[in-house]
């Protein structure tokens, strides 16, 4: 049996009803599906932008969507956050936005007695999704406010622990680094990213939609599909998605290929700086798990990996000069780590 065909037979863990875990994977399946038609009624010629950030969040991530203005980026955001029926809040980051911007401050009040004290003003990050537009134009101390919320779902303001809503998810959007007023993102904030989506020009034919649908007097409205409480829910049912071990052994081979002090590819030696760490490996399962959920099917299969690879490494490594130097890419060099997979 080769690799693929153990991954497609995963085994069932004992404590878990098959028969009913498949009946609510379909269940799901169906709402995903409706929760996917809404959304693209709005957003044009861009599925797989869509599917991949529904990934996402069913795997309880973050995300970080990068292109040129007028992709629909910010749009998608707003959208997502209508048809889940998430307390959605936007920051439009700039050169000169401050920590207490994002996270909120402390205020001294006087009641009426005359009596001082400090009370916490919650700012922005108290939100069930958080919409950073443009969050490469921020500062780098600007950016790092949004380091311990996108990890423990907490900020701490004056030694003071404030949790977040649940669920919380950050979806960024990002300007390319070559264009004028960015600040590149630290290695360990991209890391939080669950996801990096490169969003691309749409097809002739959906950019003839778009056109037609957004310049004349009936817009399509986002409506809600699902609540805060069904996305926890479909979070919970993607962990209890089984495994095998063909599945796991090919996410460790990937990610640990990918590492220069680690692997046996020639290419990874010669052109990768440094390689991705361990949140890769749980971005790969978590992720492989929520697509076949989006999908329908009951386990992933090495085909989701290879199909979840560049979204979820491309932020995780970096390239040395002398690849940059030979015209090599990040992509390249994914194509080769997912080869011995197909």
């Amino acid at each position: 049996m080769s690799a693929t065909d153990a991954a497609n037979h995963a085994p069932i863990p004992v404590s878990e009803n098959p028969h009913q875990l498949m009946a609510e994977i379909e269940a799901l399946g169906g709402r995903l599906a409706h929760v996917r038609d809404r959304i693209g009624r709005i957003i044009f010629g861009q599925q797989d932008v869509i599917d991949l950030t529904l990934i996402t969040l069913l795997a309880g991530g973050h995300v970080l969507l990068i292109g040129v203005p007028g992709l629909a980026k910010t749009r998608l955001v707003e959208t997502l956050g209508t048809v889940l029926g998430l307390a959605e809040k936007r920051i439009q980051c700039t050169p000169d936005l401050m920590p207490a911007d994002i996270l909120g401050s402390e205020v001294l009040e006087e009641n009426e007695h005359g009596r001082r004290s400090f009370r916490f003003l919650p700012g922005p990050v108290f939100s069930q999704l958080l919409m950073a537009d443009e969050i490469n134009r921020a500062s780098p101390r600007t950016q790092s406010a949004l380091l311990q919320a996108m990890q423990e779902h907490r900020v701490s303001v004056a030694g003071q622990y404030h949790p977040l809503p649940e669920p919380f998810h950050v979806l960024a959007t990002q300007n390319p680094l070559e264009q004028e007023g960015t600040y590149p993102l630290p290695e360990a904030q991209l890391d939080r990213f669950l996801m990096q989506i490169d969003v691309v020009y749409p097809d002739r034919d959906a950019e003839r939609r778009m056109m037609i649908a957004t310049t004349g007097s009936l817009d399509e409205k986002a409506v809600t599909v699902l609540s805060p409480a069904d996305l926890q829910a479909a979070q919970r049912l993607v962990r209890r998605v089984p495994v095998g071990e063909g599945v796991v052994e090919g996410i460790l081979d990937l990610v640990r290929r990918g590492r220069p002090e680690t692997t046996d590819v020639p290419e990874v030696q010669r052109h990768v700086a440094w390689g991705p760490g361990p949140r890769a490996s749980q971005a790969l399962m978590l992720a492989a798990r929520a697509r076949a959920v989006l999908d329908g099917r009951l386990s992933p299969s090495l085909d989701d990996v290879i199909a979840l690879a560049k979204p979820v490494l491309r932020h995780r490594m970096a390239l040395n000069f002398a690849a940059r130097a030979d015209g090599i890419t990040l992509d390249d060099v994914i194509n080769r780590l997912c080869a011995p997979l197909s």
